[in-house]
């Protein structure tokens, strides 16, 4: 056994359970493991448009995430390469497990579906494909490496879900501002900062210090939400893939650019924005990696370009704090949510 999960891999072998084909989602605990009561995913942004552009109607987006899910005991799209999370109840912890959850805890997933042990029993019955929360009943495991966070009492679940489902996104956001600061250029650039890992985004940085917040959006519909709201000192549109159209939108330079977007091709562009000493943080998991490292080298750009990988200590009490706290972030979630149910 191994609380990494590599018992639970079915093919390949000797591969990590995020690498896997496959996983046994078999919901009898082994010793350090938690078996979790499904009743929502939250499907990450990027896999979600992926789906939706691919297959166009939800019930097609339904029964690909199904066979997704029942061929691989996971939610691993093979096309993004990513998953999103889900929110549960405790079924059962196994005597050695170190999460501290016991039956009955309301939690939420703080790890990947990409490699979380998953079964769907009720067909997605509930779920019309069209929304990135999937209502659905099904059981989870979580390894003795894995991370959950039991639900607040403070506010809807589907908002927590929400935030939790991003909380890497501004605690990194912080971290690297808070170094940007101290160095000597504290400014930033948020590309989807009207989205929701995005807008969070823009809050850690104000709070971390920086000098000046900039948003880039990209419609006049979305840039009126950021700027209403009062998140960032300048709103500016363009399409981030667009790296020309980034730099003339943005003016000069920034000492960091957080990538939010769940689009592939923005890679340039925000190597376009940033100042060399400067840092490039990659939060989309549509990102190109390889784009990015020969963008940079075919720049000649001298910036350090870090992947957010959704894990700092204590990211998802700074995330909910900030929710709390921040009324632009709350109001932009919940107009999101309500566009989304209007959809």
């Amino acid at each position: 056994m191994s609380m990494y999960g590599l018992h639970r891999v079915v093919e390949p072998a000797g591969v990590l359970p995020q690498q896997a084909d496959r996983l046994d989602a078999d919901p009898r605990p082994r010793p350090d493991e938690v078996v979790v009561d499904v009743e929502r995913l939250n499907l990450d942004a990027a896999s979600f448009r992926q789906l939706s552009e691919q297959y166009g109607s939800g019930e097609a987006v339904r029964a690909a995430v199904l066979d997704i899910v029942g061929r691989r005991g996971k939610m691993h799209n093979p096309v993004t390469g990513s998953g999103g999370m889900l929110l549960g109840t405790v079924r059962e912890a196994g005597p050695e497990s170190p999460l501290g959850l016991k039956p009955g805890d309301r939690v939420a997933t703080l790890v990947s579906l990409t490699l979380t042990p998953l079964r769907i029993t009720d067909g997605l019955a509930n779920w019309d494909g069209r929304t990135e929360q999937v209502p659905c009943e099904g059981t989870a495991v979580l390894f003795g490496r894995s991370i959950a966070a039991v639900l607040p009492d403070d506010m809807p679940d589907h908002l927590a879900l929400s935030v939790l489902d991003v909380c890497g996104a501004p605690a990194l956001t912080y971290r690297v501002v808070c170094v940007a600061a101290r160095d000597g250029d504290p400014s930033v650039l948020v590309l989807g900062g009207g989205g929701k890992s995005g807008s969070l985004s823009l809050a850690a940085a104000r709070r971390a210090g920086a000098s000046r917040v900039i948003a880039l959006v990209p419609t006049e519909r979305e840039a009126k939400a950021v700027d209403a709201v009062g998140l960032a000192d300048e709103v500016v549109i363009a399409d981030a893939r667009d790296p020309v159209a980034v730099s003339k939108a943005v003016g000069g330079q920034v000492g960091v650019t957080i990538v939010c977007v769940d689009v592939p091709g923005c890679e340039h562009g925000a190597i376009l924005a940033t100042a060399d000493g400067g840092t490039v943080v990659f939060f989309s998991m549509a990102t190109s990696f390889s784009a990015a490292a020969l963008g940079a080298e075919g720049l000649a750009a001298d910036v350090e370009m870090i992947i957010g990988n959704g894990y700092v200590p204590g990211h998802a009490e700074f995330a909910l704090d900030l929710i709390r706290s921040e009324p632009g972030v709350r109001e932009l979630f919940e107009a999101r949510e309500r566009q989304t149910s209007q959809a």
